[in-house]
């Protein structure tokens, strides 16, 4: 196998900067460009101070720290030398070319993680979340994605996979008696063992979703009539002035998103074209993309005008209802239970008087939109002067955290897993229906191992070269 190297920090200009040299011939290969203590003769975990040389004249190009990691004790399962130099760019364009010249060649995206997965230091899961990791952008994420490294989520795959090889081999068993007609797996207690398996499998795929969201991004649509005040209230939960905001309708044409984390997890907030019919064309496409954007978020923040007149403001809380019905009605696959928040914005604008009215107008809209929407919200804020806001924020964390917390339970966010667990769960059907019609264990177990080899492609424990570039391609270099 060769040596590889590559530079495993962050491109750019820095203190230090991290060249990874990873393979049989690493020491060799570090010795040749190094002035200090013989690489090849250091124990295990150990830094050396040293000088790398520009050329084999022994010209200095920067001294640096090396350290060893002997194999099997690395992160590839390999000798591996990390020098540790200064963070000019030049320097580390020549470090990796002086080790390239001295025989390592360049590492391809994620080499050094998949030697890690076929070194046996981590399975596959664990290596897609390394990926994960180096992406997480919250402490939810984090979690996540630590859970998958640390092999929390491995652990429960390898356990569903025992019971399918127990299963499996009660029926492998009862065909090597066929001709004795002897059935050691009783079905009844099959019927039971798989009902269990497609149960598991299938609440671990129900996470899919919140996983996803916490790892991207929890969606929220802002949404209502033009003038609502939804740009300002992007501007307020972002902390910065996002969008333009302007008392003339119809100002924001186009979906306008950006992300904040609150609460540890992650949000990602789209401020949306007001709803309206318009002869404008341009509008008109913002209005679509709105709708487009409401019917894959799983928080809707409905926003309503308080400065308006009763009348309209009773006309907003039905075009409201609507929206909702129409929208619950057809929700995507992913997002199938997005909470809704009414918002009253523009509560400064409220006079003494008209306040009283408003308080009336809250239960109405509460009332009116339970009938369509039993678990609606109603809060009332001041995007413009910040009132409510924290209440605000506060309330999007617990929705967030509604049916799946990612800091008590293990929640999946790859999308191949997911697959995989979606087509384990087929076959797990497809063994009911065998038991139910009766039908030999010989057909019985071809969909057993079907779902055996799907849970074993989650964790690595079946593999294809296909599988394994699809995989580390989408990794950076260094990693």
């Amino acid at each position: 196998m060769d040596t590889i190297v590559a530079i495993s920090t962050p491109y750019g200009t820095g203190g230090i900067a991290v060249v990874r040299l990873s393979g049989p011939d690493a020491f060799d290969i570090a010795d040749r460009v190094w002035k200090g203590r013989s690489l090849s003769a250091a124990s295990s975990h150990t830094a050396c101070l040293g000088m790398i040389t520009a050329d084999d004249s022994g010209s200095p190009l920067d001294q640096c720290v090396a350290t060893v990691f002997r194999a099997p004790a690395s992160y590839t399962g390999e000798d591996t030398v990390e020098f540790s130099v200064h963070g000019s760019k030049w320097i580390q364009r020549q470090v990796v070319d002086r080790l390239v010249s001295s025989g390592a060649r360049p590492a391809e995206p994620g080499e050094f993680t998949r030697r890690a997965f076929l070194n046996g230091r981590m399975d596959l899961a664990q290596a897609e979340g390394v990926a994960d990791l180096i992406a997480a952008s919250s402490r939810a994420a984090h979690r996540l994605a630590m859970s998958q490294v640390t092999g929390g989520f491995s652990a429960r795959i390898d356990k569903l996979r025992e019971r399918l090889i127990d299963l499996a081999s009660l029926l492998e068993l009862e065909l090597d008696f066929s001709e004795e007609d002897v059935e050691f797996a009783d079905r009844v207690r099959l019927r039971s063992i798989t009902e269990e398996t497609i149960s598991m499998i299938d609440r671990l795929a129900a996470t899919y979703a919140s996983g996803r969201a916490f790892k991207e991004g929890v969606p929220v649509a802002i949404a209502g009539r033009p003038n609502a005040g939804k740009s300002t209230l992007l501007n307020a939960l972002l902390g910065e002035d996002k969008a333009i905001v302007s008392d003339i309708p119809g100002t924001t044409r186009d979906v306008i998103d950006d992300t904040k984390e609150i609460g540890d997890i992650l949000f990602r907030f789209y401020d949306t074209a007001g709803l309206r019919d318009t002869d404008d064309e341009v509008e008109r496409i913002g209005v679509d993309r709105a709708h487009e954007v409401i019917g894959r978020a799983a928080i809707v923040l409905w926003l309503i005008d308080s400065s308006e007149k009763e009348n309209e403001i009773v006309s907003q809380i039905e075009w409201i209802k609507g929206r909702i019905n129409a929208q619950i009605n057809s929700q995507s696959e992913i997002y199938n239970e997005a909470a809704h928040l009414i918002v009253f914005n523009k509560t400064d604008l409220v006079s003494g008087h008209d306040s009283h009215c408003l308080e009336a107008l809250y239960s109405e809209a509460v009332e009116r939109i339970k009938a369509v929407c039993p678990e609606v919200e109603v809060l009332r804020i001041s995007a413009k002067e910040g009132n409510n806001i924290s209440t605000l924020e506060k309330r999007l964390v617990a929705h967030a955290k509604t049916g799946h917390d990612p800091e008590a339970e293990l929640i999946i966010t790859n999308a191949r897993h997911y697959e995989e667990l979606r087509s384990g769960s087929a076959a797990m059907h497809r063994v009911l229906d065998a038991l139910d019609a009766g039908l030999s264990a010989d057909l019985i177990s071809q969909d057993v191992r079907a779902a055996l080899h799907h849970l074993g492609t989650v964790t690595g424990a079946v593999t294809t070269d296909n599988l394994l570039s699809a995989i580390f391609t989408r990794f950076c270099i260094g990693k």
